[in-house]
């Protein structure tokens, strides 16, 4: 269980605070169809056993794969129409910030329609929702000031209370019982993440963030750490000190066209149509205005966040590409898609580079929008951002087959038995050295 344990903190320590979009929403139909993908793959998989698996790398590379290519789908979908029109996808409306250090805006509107929510307007931002912090006591890392016993502390939420319990062993240095329970509120799923932090002079403290920001009317607090009745929890919480509140949460502040608004989040919509982040504090008197790029801007924004996802996915690749993890078949896939639409590229001004990705001169490109009577170009872009979503899909379904491996026995060809789960444990990234 350590090596899965190692994976899962690796996971959720590089990819857990990823944003979620609507495009991490499917449809019965698209769920169904992975599912169907998945079958096939494990119908046909050998059985095999993974080299290099003592240290852990492979199962990084799998989900650094996996997590590159779903990415990848995500902006291709972004991109894509229902109704599957040729140039209705990169002719997508793209909302810009005056001060983007301040304020980031997505448009997330309908693009047939013209009404005045449209029309730019200002957003000042007078203070950043926070989160709640607690700190607990900095202690001498290597000391040993909690004697050896169990021990419990309530914890409370905005919704729930749930109590957690630990034991100390007479080995346990403080540090080691912070991190302990440092995995049991991360793994608990209470509405907050915890870390351990070690300062210059090795002393070390448990720090509990909340992962909402911003109180309602009715809330005083996002969580609240609190010993047990007993005189052993008492005393081990006023030597950790986590139910100290060093910040308590706090809403946003906005001025909305001159007027004040607030928000539970740095992150909200205005109208349905405008996803907006605050990032920063403005200057005073200096809002930001919100409003639309030109068509060719939009247009050549939309095609460079597909460029740019396609190009860290090779990058990736390249990353691991011959190494003990990994072969060159992952970077042969890629940069296959990117050879393929060369010269329809190049027309464009997307120019691949000798490594597969694609740099854009955007002169030329605007030049070859500016002068699309046919919707040539649109077709091109769509065609290419197909192939790219088709490979994505292709490699998050199975990112084990460009895993070093060993075979170790061949499926009978022509009797395979569908075997929907047989490659889970690795889909689902859940990978130890006994696989």
């Amino acid at each position: 269980m350590a090596a899965i344990d190692t994976i899962y903190n690796y996971y959720l320590s590089t990819y857990g605070n990823n944003t979620v979009n609507r495009y991490d929403t499917h449809k019965k139909s698209e769920l169904r169809s992975i599912y169907n993908n998945m079958i096939k793959v494990n119908k046909e998989t050998p059985i095999y056993k993974i080299l290099g698996m003592e240290n852990g790398d492979a199962s990084k590379f799998a989900i650094d794969i996996k997590e590159s290519s779903l990415n990848l789908s995500k902006v291709a979908a972004s991109l894509s129409e229902d109704d599957d029109k040729s140039s209705g996808a990169f002719k997508k409306k793209v909302a810009t910030s005056s001060n983007p250090d301040a304020v980031d805006v997505n448009y997330i509107g309908d693009d047939s329609l013209e009404d005045s929510t449209k029309d730019p307007f200002t957003l000042e931002v007078s203070q950043l929702a926070e989160s709640q912090i607690n700190i607990g006591n900095y202690l001498d890392s290597d000391a040993h000031d909690i004697r050896e016993g169990q021990y419990s502390f309530d914890f409370e939420n905005t919704s729930n209370a749930y109590e957690f319990q630990f034991s100390v062993s007479g080995n346990e240095s403080n540090r080691d019982i912070q991190e302990k329970l440092a995995r049991l509120i991360n793994t608990a799923n209470v509405g907050a993440s915890a870390t351990v932090d070690v300062d210059e002079e090795n002393r070390s403290s448990l720090i509990i963030e909340s992962k909402e920001t911003g109180l309602a009317d009715t809330e005083e607090f996002l969580f609240k750490v609190t010993p047990s009745m007993d005189a052993a929890s008492k005393e081990a919480m006023d030597v950790l000190g986590i139910d100290f509140v060093a910040r308590d949460a706090h809403n946003s502040s906005f001025l909305l066209n001159g007027t004040e608004h607030s928000s539970l989040s740095n992150t909200f919509t205005i109208n349905k149509e405008f996803e907006i982040t605050l990032k920063g504090v403005s200057e005073e008197d200096k809002p930001a205005t919100i409003g639309f790029e030109n068509d060719v801007d939009a247009i050549a924004n939309n095609v460079n966040k597909l460029l740019t996802s396609f190009n860290q996915s090779i990058e990736k690749a390249q990353q691991y590409s011959g190494t003990n993890q990994s072969s060159t078949k992952l970077l042969h896939d890629l940069r296959s898609v990117s050879e393929a639409f060369k010269p329809e590229l190049e027309n464009l001004g997307l120019n691949v580079q000798e490594n597969g990705t694609i740099e854009m001169d955007r002169d030329i490109f605007n030049s070859a929008v500016i002068g699309d009577t046919d919707g040539q170009v649109y077709k091109d872009l769509n065609t290419f951002k197909n192939a790219i979503a088709a490979r994505a899909s292709q490699i998050a379904i199975n990112p084990m087959n460009y895993v070093n491996k060993l075979v170790v026995a061949y499926k009978n060809p022509g009797r395979e038995f569908n075997t929907p789960y047989a490659n889970s444990m690795y889909a689902g990234m859940m990978l130890d050295r006994y696989c």
